[in-house]
C-alpha cells in the first residue's frame, strides 16, 4: 500500500500527531500543502491549526472573558488566527532585536568616545612632558653656566654664560626640583592612561563582537547573495 492509498482520516491523524509532538511545525505544514491538492486540503483542517495555535502561542490562546470577542475568534479560522499572531510575534521579535542592536551600538559609541578622550589626555600629557623636559634642559644649562662663572674662562665664553644666567628669572634649584617632580607625575599619568586605554580597547573589541552577533540574521545573511542575484525573487509567505 502506498501513501496515496491511505484514507484522509489517517492522514489527518498523522498530521495532528506530528503537530502535537512538535515534530511538525507551521513551515513543514506549509511545505506539505504545496506538494499535492490532497495534502493542501488536509492541511486546512481547523483542528490541526488549533493544535499549532495552542502549542506555539499558549499564552495568547487563552479564552477571552468577553463573550463577543470569543465568538468572533470562533468564527475566524485557526489558520488565520495563527497567521495574525505569527505576524505580531515577528514584529515583537524584530523590535526586540532592534533594541538589542541599539544598546550594543550605544556601548560601542561610548567606548570609542572614551578612547578618544584618553588619546587626547595622553597627547596633552605628552606635550606637557615635552615642555617640562625642554625647560629642564634649559635650566640645566643655566645651572652649569652659573657654576662655570666661578672658574677662569675666556672673556667671550664668560660673557655668554653670564648673559645666560642673567636672563633666567627663576630660582634654578627650586624650579629644577619642581620640573623633575612634574616629569615624574606626567610619566605616571601617561602609564595609567595607557593601562586604561588598553582595557577600553579590549572592551571595544568585545562590544563590537556583541554588536556583530546582534546584527547577524541567519536567513538574511545567508540569502544576501541570492537576493542580490535575483532581485525579483519573492519570499515564501504563510498563506
Amino acid at each position: 500500500m502506498s501513501a496515496s492509498d491511505l484514507p484522509d482520516e489517517l492522514w489527518a491523524r498523522v498530521l495532528e500527531l506530528g503537530a502535537a509532538s512538535s515534530a511538525l511545525g507551521f513551515r513543514d505544514l506549509c511545505c506539505l500543502a504545496i506538494t499535492s491538492r490532497r495534502l493542501h486540503r488536509l492541511s486546512l483542517h481547523s483542528s490541526l491549526w488549533s493544535v499549532l495555535l495552542s502549542r506555539d502561542f499558549p499564552s495568547q490562546s487563552q479564552p477571552s472573558s468577553s463573550s463577543s470577542s470569543s465568538q468572533q475568534q470562533q468564527q475566524v479560522h485557526p489558520k488565520s488566527q495563527y497567521k495574525t499572531k505569527f505576524e505580531r510575534h515577528k514584529v515583537r521579535m524584530a523590535e526586540a532585536r532592534r533594541r538589542v542592536v541599539f544598546e550594543a551600538e550605544a556601548r560601542v559609541l561610548a567606548c570609542r568616545r572614551r578612547l578618544a578622550e584618553l588619546e587626547e589626555s595622553m597627547r596633552a600629557e605628552g606635550d606637557r612632558m615635552k615642555a617640562a623636559a625642554q625647560e629642564l634642559d634649559n635650566l640645566e644649562r643655566v645651572r652649569r653656566a652659573s657654576v662655570a662663572l666661578n672658574v677662569w674662562q675666556p672673556q667671550v665664553v664668560r660673557g655668554r654664560q653670564k648673559q645666560l644666567v642673567q636672563q633666567c628669572t627663576v630660582h634654578v634649584d627650586s624650579r629644577l626640583s619642581d620640573l623633575n617632580m612634574e616629569l615624574k607625575v606626567c610619566k605616571q599619568q601617561i602609564a595609567t592612561s595607557k593601562n586604561i586605554y588598553n582595557k577600553e580597547k579590549q572592551k571595544l573589541s568585545e562590544y563590537e563582537e556583541t554588536l556583530e552577533r546582534a546584527k547577524y540574521h541567519p536567513l538574511r545573511n545567508s540569502h544576501t547573495g541570492a537576493i542580490a542575484k535575483e532581485p525579483h525573487a519573492k519570499r515564501k509567505k504563510l498563506k
